[in-house]
């Protein structure tokens, strides 16, 4: 299995924390000052990288093409409005190498592969509508860099279809799982694909995730999510197709800080660690006595049970009760106080 890709300087896939993409989409309603915002907040907000569209509309669609509910009007008018420039592009490439925050955009056509190509881009991100393209995915393949490959509206058999065409080509990519509903209910999320598109693919698995809010990106990054990808926006009450299910500035931060938490905290040591040694001192128990205890008595249940603190040197663990009974007192042992083994025979 390829564990992991190399994006830039920075490694995407198993035990590498999840790289985290804030999606712009058409979020900037093709404002450059916007998207230069944009850019800015998803930096300070701790984001790996910031995703644009490229599209090349005569390459990419027929003027007649059908929308969905989260479209007020025909899908190439929204496009065509809200389209950023090839100059305004590389203006935004270059902000985001200033500040060190990833340029990512998802190319639509061969055209629009060919451009990001020779923008320099660090890798591809490929669109769900775009899976069972293999005419453009093995074109964009075939430029040599890394890949990030969405799933939505995709049976496991188009996917592999996808996955062998690229492997072919040698490509390093990660697959994204997704649901391309807007928003996307979280009965229709199936996190659970993560873990087996690893096993099925053999490549490292990320989310694309169209639900509403953090959760469901964070459970994924719990089950082993190497990418998180969310929509994004700076004001969800905007109209446009992607603002009602988009994260705002401060849902972003959150996002990051969530995902780098989960997967500081989805190990599977299990050991008695540093922090924890204090604690034991007062929170776990051992053997006490309930009564005097004269010498020479034998340990009956009623004269002793299991208190903290915890058993320090010489005293009997509260596991050890049972061990306790039957045994005689080699002294007197007063009430209310810690049993020693030495005090009895």
């Amino acid at each position: 299995m390829t564990d992991a890709i190399k994006i830039g300087s920075r490694w995407v896939g198993d035990n590498h924390p999840p790289y985290v993409i804030a999606e712009a989409a058409v979020s900037h309603q093709g404002e450059m000052e916007t998207a230069k915002r944009m850019v800015y907040i998803a930096h300070a907000m701790g984001c790996d990288a910031i995703k644009f569209q490229m599209h090349v509309l005569e390459n990419e669609m027929l003027r007649d093409t059908p929308i969905s509910d989260n479209f007020d009007e025909s899908l190439y008018d929204t496009l065509e409005k809200t389209n950023l420039t090839l100059d305004e592009h590389k203006a935004l490439k270059a902000l985001c190498e200033s500040l060190g925050i990833d340029y990512l955009c998802t190319p639509f056509s061969a055209a629009a592969a060919d451009i990001l190509d020779e923008m320099g881009i660090l890798a591809f991100k490929t669109g769900s509508g775009e899976l069972t393209n293999i005419p453009l995915i093995t074109h964009t393949a075939k430029k040599g860099r890394p890949m990030i490959i969405s799933t939505g509206m995709a049976l496991v058999e188009e996917i592999q279809e996808t996955v062998e065409a690229v492997k072919a080509i040698g490509t390093p990519f990660v697959l994204t799982h997704c649901v391309s509903a807007y928003p996307c209910p979280y009965n229709r999320v199936n996190l659970h694909n993560i873990p087996r598109y690893r096993e099925l693919f053999d490549v490292p698995i990320g989310l694309s995730d169209h639900s509403l809010g953090i959760y469901t990106a964070l459970g994924a990054v719990a089950l082993g999510s190497c990418v998180i990808e969310k929509h994004y926006t700076l004001d969800k009450l905007q109209s446009g197709p992607d603002h009602a299910v988009s994260l705002e500035p401060y849902e972003l931060g959150e996002l990051v800080k969530g995902c780098r938490a989960v997967f500081e905290a989805r190990g599977a040591e299990r050991e008695i660690f540093p922090e924890e040694k204090p604690i034991i001192a007062w929170a776990r128990e051992s053997v006490v006595s309930v009564a005097d205890i004269p010498a020479g008595t034998t340990i009956t249940a009623d004269m002793v049970w299991v208190k903290r603190p915890s058993p320090g040197q010489g005293a009997i663990p509260a596991k050890d009760l049972h061990l306790v009974l039957g045994k005689t007192s080699t002294g007197h042992i007063g009430k209310d106080r810690q049993i020693l083994w030495k005090e009895l025979s």
